[in-house]
């Protein structure tokens, strides 16, 4: 077996770049769908399937900074959290909780860009990632490119915190079971793709909460805005607990295959670095 080395800050910043930037490019066009899915204004006036590129160049711009800001935490809060073996499922959840703080600082304002592209918000004023990045400036601020930051958080936590220490275990029990270390790509990505799809499915409601969030362009400065508990109160009672998980199979499909590409191609990226 090989030793069980770990990869540096630079590594893992550098793979995670590499592997987020592979998955929303190539699943890019299921997430559209997927929000247009979730949209208030209904699938088919949200766009259909017509343009689902749109919006790709701001997660052009946001992917790889913050996958790399996600992974470089991860790791570096892997080794650095005191916890014993028999804890490391307590480690992989706290790790990958703050490492998704760290990249929801950069991933919202690419996600708020995004939404609104993908949705057609702003019309043909904002047919462009960089109109609609100059109207959210105009219409509300540096704040408006962190609408819905809270959410995202709130759904991201549940999602890692089912995700990781599922890939983690499942990495374990393959590793042990093939008496190989570290696994290959395609080993881990089998490994990324069923943690990912099971997490995925689970934290779907916060997902639709959180794209009805972004794409709410009032001014929060000149109304109050409702409050979460209130617009899953409104959805519920308004749309029924089907509209809850709006979006779940192409939301599951899209991160159980982005999940196997991104985990799979991370290891890929690390252990070249590493010269594993």
């Amino acid at each position: 077996m090989s030793k069980d080395l770990k990869p540096t800050f630079v590594q893992s910043l550098l793979a995670g770049g590499v592997a987020g930037t592979s998955v929303d490019l190539l699943f890019f066009p299921i997430d559209t769908i997927k929000t247009r899915l979730q949209s208030s204004q209904g699938f088919r006036r949200a766009g259909g399937f017509s343009g689902v590129y749109k919006g790709v160049g701001s997660v052009v711009v946001g992917s790889a900074p913050g996958a790399a800001a996600f992974f470089s935490t991860y790791e570096t809060m892997k080794k650095t959290l005191p916890f014993a073996e028999t804890l490391a499922p307590v480690n992989h959840m706290l790790s990958a909780s703050v490492a998704e703080v760290a990249a929801c600082l950069i991933r919202v304002p690419t996600e708020v860009i995004k939404t609104r592209m993908q949705t057609s918000t702003y019309g043909a004023v904002g047919s462009s990632s960089f109109s609609a990045a100059r109207l959210v400036l105009a219409n509300n601020g540096l704040k408006g490119f962190y609408r819905g930051f809270g959410i995202t958080v709130m759904r991201e936590i549940p999602f890692t915190s089912i995700q990781f220490p599922l890939y983690e275990l499942f990495k374990l029990k393959l590793s042990r079971k093939v008496n190989r270390k570290p696994l290959y790509a395609h080993e881990a990505a089998i490994c990324g793709s069923i943690a990912g799809g099971f997490a995925a499915a689970l934290t779907t409601p916060l997902d639709v909460l959180k794209t009805r969030v972004m794409l709410d362009v009032r001014d929060s400065s000149k109304e109050k805005l409702p409050s979460l508990l209130t617009r899953f109160k409104t959805i519920y009672v308004t749309e029924g607990s089907k509209a809850l998980f709006a979006g779940v199979i192409p939301r599951t499909l899209w991160i159980s295959a982005g999940g196997a590409v991104f985990l799979g191609v991370y290891e890929w990226a690390v252990h070249g670095l590493m010269g594993l």
